[in-house]
């Protein structure tokens, strides 16, 4: 069940594209359950407006009293006193977080009335041909940045175009990331498929997202990863990760080039994510059914070796074609110590787990090797 509560906004703690940062001094509560106080608490400006200091908010506290790193502060559900005003002209007809209080709706690229229908059932985008289009595919969503400073180490220039799938977050205003490499022009735009929204660019599925990708924003790259916030049970099945696997068969089914970006650490203390995660092991050795490449940092260490036996164990078990290819490092470490968002993974800066943020950073600069080779 979702833990309300209500309070007053202290203060403006932060701001980005699409969201605001508050203090929230809660209102004292009959049960005295001891949780009054003040509170950090996140507003989507799209859903509820802009709470001013002194404002009355109505908030989700579920996440935030249950101490959850995922989700882990509070959310503005409404400011009943300032209720934001309709859009002018209401578009689209595509409900994301449907069926929720807060669905919203939507013109989806693909939707009929979308300026782009025409584009979407082209000859080529309804064939689902995306014309050999680098995809990359990760698990974390701590990887976009890496895997960017990976592309722009060779190609500065490409287009590349974020595709938020729907495992993690569903706005894409909860990511700092997206924002900061928005602004810095790391990113061309983004698309936001399935439940999630925010994007530049709805989808109703990924498919038709890659499909929007390559041929409503033209990208050179696309990088398929899910929303912060991956969910994990330590079990073989149960996280949200999986669905990377998902991702590369829809990538090659409409003609791309499936790159595996591996989840990689040498500092996680669970054994089961050191070296290779076994997320990537279930997702691209089990659920991947097509062929894909598996960028492998070239490092020539013996933490690289490691890692290096269990690609290859991981490509030889695969259910699809897996092809490890190797990777040269060089330069790499400077453009991650660049990004124009801070790296972090699981708590871990780019220092506290290097090879977290190398591996992703590889298949960046693979995808980026296709695009100069003309593949």
């Amino acid at each position: 069940m979702m833990q309300w509560r209500d309070g007053t906004v202290q203060a403006v703690l932060g701001r980005w594209p699409g969201a605001v940062e508050y203090a929230v001094r809660l209102a004292p509560r009959p049960d005295a359950s001891g949780d009054e106080g003040t509170v950090r608490a996140l507003a989507y400006t799209a859903l509820v407006g802009e709470p001013q200091v002194g404002d009355r908010v109505l908030l989700n506290a579920s996440a935030l009293l249950r101490g959850l790193g995922t989700g882990g502060l509070a959310f503005v559900v409404a400011a009943p006193d300032r209720l934001p005003a309709d859009p002018a002209v209401p578009a689209g007809h595509i409900i994301k977080a449907r069926y929720t209080p807060q669905q919203q709706m939507f013109m989806a690229v693909d939707e009929q009335d979308s300026p782009h229908h025409a584009v979407m059932t082209g000859a080529v985008a309804s064939a689902g041909d995306l014309e050999g289009l680098p995809v990359v595919v990760a698990d974390l969503h701590s990887a976009l940045p890496a895997v960017l400073a990976g592309i722009r180490a060779d190609r500065p220039r490409a287009r590349v175009v974020y595709v938020m799938t729907d495992g993690g977050a569903l706005p894409v205003a909860f990511s700092r990331n997206v924002a900061g490499l928005r602004e810095a022009g790391w990113l061309a735009g983004t698309v936001t498929v399935g439940q999630a929204y925010g994007g530049d660019h709805e989808a109703v599925t990924l498919h038709s997202g890659l499909l929007a990708a390559r041929h409503v924003m033209r990208a050179d790259v696309a990088v398929v990863i899910q929303g912060p916030g991956n969910v994990g049970t330590g079990t073989t099945w149960g996280y949200t990760g999986v669905a990377a696997g998902e991702a590369l068969n829809a990538a090659v089914t409409l003609g791309g080039h499936g790159i595996a970006a591996l989840r990689v650490s040498g500092a996680d203390p669970r054994e089961r994510h050191r070296g290779v995660s076994h997320h990537s092991v279930t997702a691209y050795g089990r659920v991947c059914l097509v062929a894909a490449d598996v960028p492998l940092a070239a490092t020539g260490d013996e933490f690289g070796a490691v890692v290096a036996e269990q690609a290859h164990a991981l490509v030889r078990e695969a259910a699809g074609a897996l092809t490890v290819r190797q990777v040269p490092v060089d330069g790499l470490e400077g453009m991650l110590r660049s990004t124009p968002v801070p790296l972090s993974t699981m708590g871990r800066d780019l220092d506290g787990d290097y090879a977290a943020f190398l591996y992703s950073a590889a298949a960046g600069r693979y995808a980026a090797r296709l695009l100069s080779e003309g593949v």
